[in-house]
């Protein structure tokens, strides 16, 4: 009967979660928010349908665990490589400042210091699962932002393995400096350990698998090498969770990482659905009520403070303004990790219970709140182009203050963007005496730009009063080569409207960006990932000698596909 009594509280979860996800993605809201809202209306602070929150707690913890392991396992060390810079500069700023702000904030209510220190840890962190999930869904993970985003996540991920080797020193209130450097040297003795393992061991492991074509021994041996890495992992004293990432970068080293992530996606997404209903389970909306002002006081403080300390962090690093308030945005949250380390202490009396729950609905919250936030952040950062005085700080000439000779110009192209494409384009305007100005958000870029054609100001392509100093009134063409759907979309409909003749020109990266774009009033959108296949198919053809007449038609056949595909 006790099983009977589980399989009820499974299926009356599952069936919450998908109506209200379905009723979600018909109001185009966060899905994620739904399988939280799910929790609060069945927990027994809510309706009461589930009872035994500790069963589901169970699951929770293995699907927290597989979440994370994909995680890990899409973070693949190459890609950590090129942004080694933005986790460990950015990622270093940000936990260390938010952690020092929270902590001095925390002693001035003479909370005890290994109370403050491990709030502001706690709130250090921010969720990877809700804004990579998010910037997946978005097409923005190679955007600048994005990629800042990923960096500071990664930086935070990667100390949460100290951090839970910290924990006992706090509950003993034992911080003497031998234990602590004993304790870091343990935990970066096991980061290294696990690099090891993804770049020497398990590649081979799995390619020696792999060869054998059996699909349940892969299987078997990829949960082998997740449970496996974690249980050691948690021998020193972390947490299931901090283990099944780490087993997830191990992974992440070898060639066979698809396959692995495709052959598990279906276990982690169960089961990390379960974990973010489990944790909307945590809520009371009754305690809400009757501790409004300090859960909104603690959860205002978070969302600003955080958004403030990303902000500056992301600043140092000289990233374009928009990408800094893009991650100011998305990071401003409490993450699950943060659940872990509170979830580590309960019982020990750390933390007072009731600050304790104020910051637990505090957390909760600020995660369901997040991707509404996300959703809304290109609006927020419509008026960047007013911030352009930073320029005196910056050291670039800005599109408010742009010469005469920009502002004048007649039939001329105005470039958004100096990446590759950019660098080339500016190239050919040059060779043959085509007017242009470029304008970017990127300080480097637009520095990089001024040297080497003199023409290029710091500015956001989305904003009307960017536009007009740069002289879209007499312009020819617009051309956008940012890496920055929404950005883009918005630039078009902000251009269009200003100058209905004008002709526009778009590089994106999916085919799926070209309705939006074309709907928003772009003349042409050019696909990277359709020149991809075309470029593919035509190499591939010369090499088996067809001749040049039939690869033409071939490649004008791809392009007609692609717009086929698209519409």
């Amino acid at each position: 009967m006790h099983e009977l009594a589980y399989l009820q509280d499974l299926v009356v979860i599952l069936g919450f979660a998908v109506i209200i996800v379905i009723v979600f993605h018909k109001l185009k809201l966060p899905p994620i928010a739904g399988f939280i809202l799910s929790g609060i209306l069945v927990g027994p602070q809510g309706l009461g349908l589930i009872n035994d929150v500790h069963q589901v707690e169970l699951l929770a913890e293995i699907g927290v665990a597989l979440l994370l392991f994909g995680i890990g396992v899409e973070l693949a060390l190459k890609k950590l490589q090129r942004l080694w810079r933005l986790a460990l500069v950015g990622g270093l700023l940000q936990v260390g400042l938010t952690t020092a702000v929270v902590y001095v904030i925390a002693r001035m209510t003479d909370l005890p210091s290994s109370s403050a220190l491990l709030i502001g840890l706690v709130v250090a962190l921010s969720s990877t699962a809700i804004v990579l999930r998010e910037l997946q869904q978005r097409g923005e993970v190679d955007a600048p932002h994005g990629r800042l985003i990923l960096g500071i996540l990664v930086f935070q991920d990667f100390s949460v393995v100290p951090i839970m080797l910290i924990i006992p020193l706090l509950i003993g209130a034992d911080l003497n400096t031998g234990a602590f450097f004993v304790t870091l040297a343990k935990s970066v003795g096991i980061v290294v350990a696990v690099l090891l393992l993804a770049m020497l061991v398990v590649p081979r492991i799995l390619s020696f698998v792999a060869r054998t074509r059996q699909r349940q021994l892969f299987i078997l041996s990829v949960f082998l090498i997740c449970l496996g890495t974690a249980w050691l992992v948690t021998k020193s004293g972390a947490s299931l969770a901090v283990g099944a990432f780490l087993a997830g970068l191990v992974v992440s080293g070898s060639e066979y990482r698809h396959q692995a992530l495709a052959d598990m996606i279906s276990f982690r997404e169960v089961f990390a659905s379960l974990f973010f209903v489990s944790i909307g389970m945590l809520l009371s909306p009754l305690m809400i009520i009757d501790n409004l002002v300090p859960i909104a006081a603690i959860l205002a403080a978070i969302l600003f403070g955080k958004s403030l300390i990303v902000f500056v962090a992301a600043s140092v690093l000289r990233m374009p303004i928009r990408a800094c308030l893009f991650a100011a945005i998305a990071l401003s949250q409490i993450g699950e990790f943060s659940f872990i380390l509170l979830f580590s202490i309960q019982g020990t009396g750390l933390i007072e219970k009731s600050l304790e729950n104020s910051i637990i609905a505090a957390a909760i919250l600020s995660m369901f709140l997040t991707p509404f936030a996300m959703s809304y952040s290109p609006q927020l950062a419509a008026g960047l182009g007013k911030f352009t005085r930073f320029k005196n700080l910056l050291k670039v000439d800005s599109a408010e203050d742009a010469p005469d000779t920009i502002c004048k110009m007649r039939d001329h192209v105005i470039v958004s963007g100096y990446g590759f494409a950019g660098r080339e384009l500016a190239q050919v305007l040059d060779e043959y005496d085509i007017p242009y100005v470029i304008v970017d958000l990127n300080i480097e870029n637009v520095r990089k730009a001024s040297e080497e054609t003199g023409k290029a100001v710091f500015g956001d392509v989305t904003s009307e009063g960017v536009l007009n100093r740069l002289g879209i009134e007499n312009a020819r063409e617009l051309v956008l080569l940012i890496n920055d759907p929404s950005a883009a979309e918005r630039a078009v409909r902000v251009a269009r409207e200003l100058v209905p003749r004008l002709f526009i020109t778009v590089r994106t990266f999916y085919l799926l960006d070209i309705e939006p774009l074309l709907a928003a009033g772009a003349d042409e959108v050019i696909p990277a990932e359709r020149e991809a296949a075309v470029q593919v198919a035509i190499q591939l053809l010369k090499r088996h000698q067809v001749n040049n007449q039939q690869i033409a038609k071939r490649a004008l056949v791809i392009r007609d596909h692609s717009e086929d595909e698209n519409s």
